[in-house]
């Protein structure tokens, strides 16, 4: 076993309880303090934006992150640097807790820092090893996926105690103290690391390729790819140009997101005028992640609805009953946001009990669980675990007093869905991806949940319209449940569309045999 992994992983550990730490009781203190200059009627939907909009930063900066460290930086660099960020963030949130530009600074660098370390660090394990102990690497890399659900369950367990007891510096300033720990113990096994040096520019990289069969010509033939990509560059600019009715993050990701869409479109449409140009694995790498970001379109649906177990939910848990525990002869009461600690604790139990238990009976019954039909059972569970949420807050519309523990049975439900969907398509897209072109398919794996967060926003935005408004009022639903329904409708058909695509998806193999 190489002697610095003990470093990454206990760096891992304080990270991810720095993390959850945070983001864990951002909603409630959101709603309990930050907020209160607005009116109360208001303070929920404004939390919620302000917490998918911290998601979105999250998972779109690991662009940035794996762009500097691949082309100047290399990973070690990166890592410590914007980790730095990620310290003075935490630090911004524990002395600003009643300034509301200070507050968001520090979400900000949190965002930049924690996104920017984030496609870096697994990978950075993978360095550590090479043919002689690669044989130890998976008995690493479950210790590192165990510690991050360890630490998040804590954090989710006992930050929502401190911020009750103790205040919003103490609760935000000992997540700072514990990634300031990590970025301490990260730089203590500096001159232990493998130490990969950035790569020079590929001149067959992704956009490259993109670029060259978008603007190739061909005698006697148009270029419909780029009038469709067209299409999309001025579906953008109307977006941006909509940012003062829309906000920033809504114009901004629907820019990016009909970039992307119309953009692929028209690459898939004359992608083989690429070819000769480019070598024949770089062409057809590019078509193997267009086919690969059809399938992650169609899981944005589920990350819309996992992130909102740290937002929706912990909004309807404040208005529920309050579970009291008797322990050594003392009352404990659980607060809405440690509900949370369901999700790494189940996690914990439900994929060795897949793997163990649920995957070899469906085998021997002969259906086997690949990984896109895993990920459409995930989607349906998430759907499912929504429609349980929302009959929940039907019965607390109706007057009728709720216990939290209620909201057992939905966090069983959406984590298993996670279970299914995001191990399995971590799976899926690392199979699909040729070598050249794993690291593109990881980043528009974390754009998804970016995107997830975005229908999000969205859905919030339009239930302040009068018109939508009218309409949720004639359904006989308040509009929380109205929602909950309307995202449980929307996963439900997101796993039949991604069900059929399934079923026409060719699979193919790109492991890397014999390599770390």
């Amino acid at each position: 076993m190489p002697r610095q992994i003990p470093f990454i992983i206990a760096n891992e550990g304080c990270e991810r309880f720095s993390f959850y730490g945070m983001r864990n009781i951002l909603t409630p203190f959101l709603i309990s303090s930050l907020l209160l200059f607005l009116p109360e009627a208001e303070r929920a939907g404004e939390a919620k934006h302000v917490f998918h909009t911290f998601v979105i930063g999250v998972y779109f900066f690991p662009l940035l992150g794996g762009w500097l460290a691949d082309r100047f930086f290399g990973k070690y660099n990166t890592v410590f640097w914007l980790s730095l960020v990620y310290c003075a963030g935490h630090a911004c949130l524990a002395a600003f807790e009643d300034n509301v530009k200070g507050f968001y600074l520090g979400l900000f660098l949190i965002a930049l820092g924690s996104g920017g370390i984030k496609p870096l660090v697994a990978s950075f394990v993978g360095d550590q090893f090479d043919h002689t102990n690669k044989d130890k690497a998976k008995v690493v890399f479950d210790a590192f996926y165990w510690i991050i659900n360890f630490g998040s369950f804590f954090a989710s367990l006992l930050m929502p105690i401190f911020l009750r007891d103790y205040g919003a510096s103490v609760a935000f300033g000992i997540p700072g103290i514990l990634m300031f720990i990590a970025t301490l113990v990260f730089w203590s096994g500096r001159k232990k690391y493998v130490h990969v040096p950035p790569s020079a520019a590929n001149p067959h990289s992704f956009l490259n390729v993109a670029r060259t069969a978008l603007l190739a010509k061909r005698e006697g033939e148009g270029r419909p790819g780029l009038a469709v990509a067209t299409v999309g560059v001025v579906g953008a600019v109307v977006s941006l140009a909509m940012t003062p009715s829309w906000g920033f993050v809504i114009a901004a990701c629907t820019a990016l997101v009909l970039l992307l869409a119309f953009g692929g479109i028209g690459v898939s449409l004359q992608l083989e005028r690429a070819r000769g140009l480019h070598p024949d694995d770089a062409v057809d790498g590019v078509r193997g992640v267009l086919r690969v970001l059809i399938v992650f379109a169609l899981v944005t649906p589920f990350w819309s609805l996992f992130d909102q177990k740290a937002s929706t939910w912990i909004v309807q848990a404040n208005a529920m009953l309050r579970p009291t525990l008797s322990l050594f002869g003392s009352e404990f009461q659980f607060e809405p946001a440690q509900m949370q600690a369901l999700n790494p604790l189940l996690v914990m139990l439900l994929i060795p009990f897949n793997n163990l238990a649920v995957f070899p009976l469906l085998r021997k019954l002969g259906w086997e669980p690949t990984a896109l039909r895993r990920m459409t059972a995930g989607i349906a569970l998430s759907a499912l675990s929504w429609v349980a949420i929302g009959t929940i807050q039907v019965a607390m519309d109706g007057g009728t007093p709720v216990s939290m523990a209620w909201q057992i049975l939905p966090y069983a439900l959406l984590t298993m869905g996670e279970v299914l969907v995001s191990a399995s398509g971590l799976e899926f897209a690392y199979s699909q991806a040729p070598k050249s072109m794993k690291g593109v398919i990881m980043a528009f794996w974390y754009l998804a949940v970016t995107v997830g967060s975005l229908w999000v926003l969205i859905v919030n935005a339009s239930v302040k319209n009068e018109a939508v408004l009218g309409h949720i009022a004639n359904t006989g639903l308040g509009v929380m449940a109205f929602q909950m329904y309307f995202f449980a409708a929307f996963a439900f058909i997101a796993a039949l569309v991604f069900g059929w695509y399934a079923t026409r998806y060719r699979m193919v193999n790109n492991y890397l045999v014999g390599s770390r």
